[in-house]
């Protein structure tokens, strides 16, 4: 099995060796020796470190990532989780659709002031709702 220099992996997934070193000290990647103080990795840890990143990129934290992984490496995904995951962004999606169709209406409303445009007033009352909420 050809084994990958902690370098050579970086390059090929983009993530740093700092990066790399943490993962490894997190357990979300293993390495399987060293070449001189350089950390080596089997090919296996490309594709890891892409299901990492798909994970952080769907707002999961490190510490989910690392429970959708067996002990040999192999991803383990929950697929009742990545369902509610899919469901918290269609709503998230759904929000920020809504808040850029107000926004657009906002720079393009005729009204003299942007005090006097009813959609502006209901995107305030909106935004002071949420940070209401963000603080419970």
């Amino acid at each position: 099995m050809k084994f990958l220099d902690i370098g050579v992996l970086s390059k090929k997934s983009g993530v740093p060796p700092s990066t790399l070193r943490y993962y490894e000290e997190i357990g979300l990647i293993q390495s399987v020796g060293r070449h001189g103080l350089r950390r080596q990795f089997d090919t296996p840890a490309v594709t890891q470190l892409a299901l990492i990143s798909l994970g952080k990129m769907a707002g999961f934290s490190l510490e989910d990532i690392k429970g959708m992984f067996a002990k040999d490496g192999s991803p383990q995904l929950p697929r009742a989780e990545l369902h509610l995951r899919a469901d918290d962004l269609d709503d998230q999606i759904r929000g920020l659709s809504r808040l850029r169709d107000a926004l657009r209406h906002v720079a393009d409303c005729p009204a003299e002031t942007h005090m006097d445009c009813p959609k502006f007033k209901h995107l305030m009352k909106f935004a002071a709702r949420s940070i209401s909420t963000r603080k419970r």
